[in-house]
């Protein structure tokens, strides 16, 4: 296991100095943020980043992410041409060390919230869904937190208008016509894709999700059975759905489990929810069944503490703090080592 921490490049707020100071922490997650979905990246603009990075005396070899462009979720004639470029992304990376790249699948939206401060009992803030509040948006009109800078109501209008009549299983099977054209590439270049679950684990304003449950998965590990195909298991993305048991899950895929987001949430409701610390005792996610589920069913892969609190008046990206994630590290990394050394 090797842990990880997010770092949203030169932009970001939290130096990579500081990240280095985080115990048990041996790299950092990134990508090339300023180049458009479907287009090539620079192999400097990569080996920048891993210069910068190993200068911190830190790690570049997982990416997160290299998104998907949505001709190719659509099962458009011009998904070929992004595919194509897509698998020289692929090649890119791999030439810069990249070991993983976390990628996701899901239309429009990559995720979806509804309060981005949501304020604690303590004083602390985070991210919270709330589910009558999501449905009663018009998405021809959409105000959302996150979101509103995304798209131009135009554009999230046409984009929305070319999804109508896209079924779960047209969507599944442009998965897979997907990964059957990258995944070559994967197995010459040592790459593993790691395919994030949806976020939330449910259809959105009429928009399909298929990677939601064990079943998926399931489906799809059949239909491209490469080890190179394999997950990011989020916790808060797959705990979000009260049908899916997340350590039964990481028993059963954790050699599959390439990137494990580890994060938690406290239930509000059928559906509702807000994320909170990480500790097994701050909310819904069984944190320390998963770690345990993990080490002892072989997992070998990347991890990061996922989305946090806000606390000690910090003001940072929603989610992405630096000291919520640096305890959430330090959680994770002594859960991690009581199992491994009880594991001996």
């Amino acid at each position: 296991m090797k842990m990880t921490f997010r770092w949203y490049g030169e932009k970001d707020c939290i130096p990579l100095s500081y990240i280095r100071q985080i115990q048990g922490v041996s790299g950092v997650v990134t990508a090339v943020y300023d180049t458009p979905v479907g287009e090539e990246w620079k192999l400097d603009d990569l080996l920048r980043l891993k210069r910068l990075a190993a200068d911190a005396g830190l790690e570049t070899e997982v990416i997160e992410s290299v998104p998907v462009h949505e001709d190719i979720k659509l099962g458009k004639p011009s998904r070929v041409g992004y595919t194509e470029a897509y698998k020289r992304n692929i090649e890119t990376c791999a030439a810069a060390g990249v070991k993983c790249i976390c990628y996701n699948f899901m239309p429009v939206f990559d995720w979806l919230r509804t309060d981005l401060k949501f304020m604690h009992e303590d004083g602390a803030n985070s991210l919270r869904y709330d589910h009558a509040a999501l449905t009663a948006l018009d998405p021809n009109d959409l105000h959302l937190p996150g979101w509103d800078e995304s798209y131009s109501p135009g554009q999230l209008g046409a984009l929305l208008a070319e999804y109508k009549g896209m079924t779960h299983e047209r969507l599944f099977e442009n998965l897979v016509w997907f990964l059957k054209e990258i995944i070559p590439v994967c197995e010459r270049t040592g790459v593993n894709m790691a395919i994030h679950p949806d976020d939330p684990p449910w259809d959105v304003f009429g928009l399909p999700r298929v990677v939601s449950r064990e079943e998926d998965f399931d489906r799809i590990f059949a239909a491209v059975p490469s080890e190179r195909n394999g997950m990011t298991f989020c916790t808060g993305s797959l705990g979000a759905g009260r049908f899916n048991d997340l350590v039964h899950m990481a028993e059963k895929y954790a050699k599959r489990i390439h990137f494990a987001h580890l994060r938690q949430l406290r239930y509000e409701g059928d559906v509702d929810f807000y994320e909170n610390g990480h500790q097994t005792a701050c909310g819904d996610v069984d944190v320390f069944g998963i770690v345990r589920a993990l080490v002892r069913n072989g997992f070998d892969g990347y991890v990061r503490p996922d989305h946090g609190r806000n606390v000690w008046g910090e003001d940072a990206k929603p989610g992405y703090g630096l000291y919520d994630r640096a305890m959430g590290a330090c959680y994770l990394t002594g859960l991690f080592e009581a199992v491994e050394k009880e594991e001996k």
